[in-house]
């Protein structure tokens, strides 16, 4: 802000001194005025007066501690202005605001600039936009990270689980019944105490986990009507199995991120369908942070292709909770999905096991759908018996004619590990802005570097290419090898092309690293259709 209050102070000393010839006499009224609006704007930072936008507070750092003082629940958005996901986020964030508000809610949301509010930022550990962090009773030493979705009724919801109460107390059988029937699936807590660790544990996790509807009951006739003899969390839904019970340990007594997982992957059903529904990010098929998923593809406009979805179903029962099972319509909204694994439809039917924690992906020698073959194949994966299938795209004829050397799947380790040369690679995905803002720098590079004999400048598409023992976690990424047996040197600095070219130079060291915030990137999650998960950081 005081950046901005300079500039107007200049704009305005200018336009006096245009206009200064024709008005005569007035040099020391101008001072006057200057240092006025000199003061007033310090005056605007300095102040704690609390403004806001569209229901949203504005902070900084001379008024923070007002707002926490004064609001009992504060969401603070940590943004960039340069963010595209912040700026997609500004809608919906001011939404919520405007509900909560209109609902006389103890619960308000307010934002900082972090990138001007540096002395915030690195306070509360900022390093990626937008970050969002609950601030409870004050407390600034300890905020709670938000971990809900990025939509105004999620947010608006997860405040609310906060604001209290988190769960619906049930007193009669009546009450219970029509509380179960109301939902295709709530989540129960049956406590005889309230008050005691395990529910509060429970009221914990229902205030986590606002796709979910809770209610909690201590009533003995409802122990008595659901045959039950001590504390249990029960998950009541209307598809596979209707009851699952969680019995609470009574020498362990509740695990907060044990029941959340249970619950998160108890909530799914056996067998899910990659529709619209379950695309957006975070979705309840990635959410479950199932470790590996089974995917059938078929065009379900074939009646043939549908009764192979018998075997995988029967398969799926032995391994719920380690391996989540997912039905692909090659000719519906999974046709989007189809790049991803290097498929078309015309590969339908077919099935594909992939391991969530680096996207490998594993393929049958060949499709067989019977119950016993996909549980034999499922778990050579799991004991570490079968390789991943890699994604190679073919080299393009002129792949080393250009400038930058244009690497593929099965051209990668004959050029990058080749130890007389020093190979300078970006690791890259088409749609990524970022990889897209550095094309022309890089370009630039190779251009200035074409002579060298032994620096070679080159690019991967990561998006259908991929290596056996580098996994791409974030876009651009760029590493150096530099000539010699088995080295590897990741690149964080600007990018740009002097800066990369000192790089090289100095053997792939620099003597300084510029500040993070400078570095920009896309992430990719992982998953089906994980390609499209993309938020924008600073890289550690």
């Amino acid at each position: 802000m005081r950046g901005c209050g300079s500039r107007l102070v200049w704009l305005l000393v200018l336009s006096l001194a245009w206009l200064g010839p024709g008005l005569g006499g007035q040099d020391e009224d101008e001072e006057v005025i200057e240092e006025e609006e000199k003061e007033k704007k310090e005056d605007e930072v300095l102040s704690d007066e609390i403004k806001e936008e569209d229901n949203v507070l504005v902070l900084h750092e001379h008024n923070f501690a007002r707002a926490l003082s004064e609001h009992q629940l504060l969401l603070v958005e940590f943004y960039a202005p340069w963010c595209g996901h912040c700026q997609r986020l500004a809608p919906a964030f001011a939404q919520a605001a405007t509900e909560l508000r209109n609902e006389s809610s103890p619960a308000r949301l307010g934002k900082v600039d972090a990138t001007a509010q540096k002395a915030l930022a690195t306070e509360f550990g900022i390093t990626s936009y937008p970050t969002l962090k609950l601030f409870r009773d004050g407390n600034r030493t300890h905020p709670l990270e938000y971990t809900g979705r990025m939509d105004s009724r999620s947010i608006v919801l997860w405040m609310q689980r906060r604001a209290g109460p988190s769960a619906t107390l049930l007193q009669d059988t009546d009450t219970m019944a029509a509380f179960i029937n109301s939902q295709d699936l709530v989540a129960i807590g049956f406590f005889k105490d309230l008050k005691g660790e395990a529910a509060q544990a429970f009221f914990e996790v229902a205030a986590e986990m606002v796709d979910l509807t809770f209610g909690v009951a201590e009533a003995a006739e409802l122990f008595q009507a659901y045959g039950l003899s001590a504390d249990t969390v029960c998950l009541f839904k209307k598809f596979d199995e209707k009851q699952t019970n969680f019995p609470v340990d009574p020498a362990r007594g509740l695990d907060t991120a044990e029941l959340t997982q249970l619950l998160r992957v108890h909530s799914l059903q056996l067998v899910m369908e990659f529709t619209k529904e379950v695309q957006p990010i975070p979705s309840p098929i990635f959410s479950a942070k199932i470790p590996h998923h089974m995917l059938l593809f078929l065009n379900k406009s074939s009646p043939e292709q549908l009764s192979l979805q018998d075997g995988f179903r029967a398969a799926a029962s032995g391994f719920r909770g380690e391996v989540l099972f997912v039905v692909v319509d090659v000719t519906g909204h999974g046709a989007d999905v189809l790049p991803f694994f290097g498929m078309t439809a015309a590969d339908a039917p077919t099935l594909r096991l992939v391991r969530m924690k680096n996207n490998r992906k594993y393929q049958m020698e060949q499709d067989n759908f019977s119950e016993s073959a996909i549980r034999t194949f499922i778990q050579a994966v799991l004991d570490g018996k079968v390789k991943p299938r890699l994604l190679s795209a073919e080299p393009p004829e002129d792949w080393d004619t250009r400038p930058v050397k244009v690497l593929v799947g099965k051209t990668f380790e004959q050029v990058a590990f080749d130890e007389t040369k020093n190979v300078f690679v970006k690791f890259y995905a088409p749609w990524c802005p970022h990889c897209q803002a550095m094309e022309a720098a890089w370009e630039e590079l190779a251009e200035r570097y074409k002579d060298h004999e032994d620096i070679i400048i080159a690019e991967m598409d990561s998006t259908a290419n991929e290596l056996e023992n580098i996994t791409i976690h974030g876009y651009p990424t760029l590493h150096y090898f530099p000539a010699g047996p088995g080295r590897k040197v990741r690149y964080k600095s600007t990018r740009d092309v002097e800066t990369f070219s000192k790089f090289l130079e100095n053997g792939g060291t620099l003597p300084e690293e510029p500040p993070v915030s400078e570095v920009r990137g896309c992430t990719m999650g992982t998953g089906t259709g994980s390609e499209l998960q993309k938020t924008e950081s600073n890289p550690s």
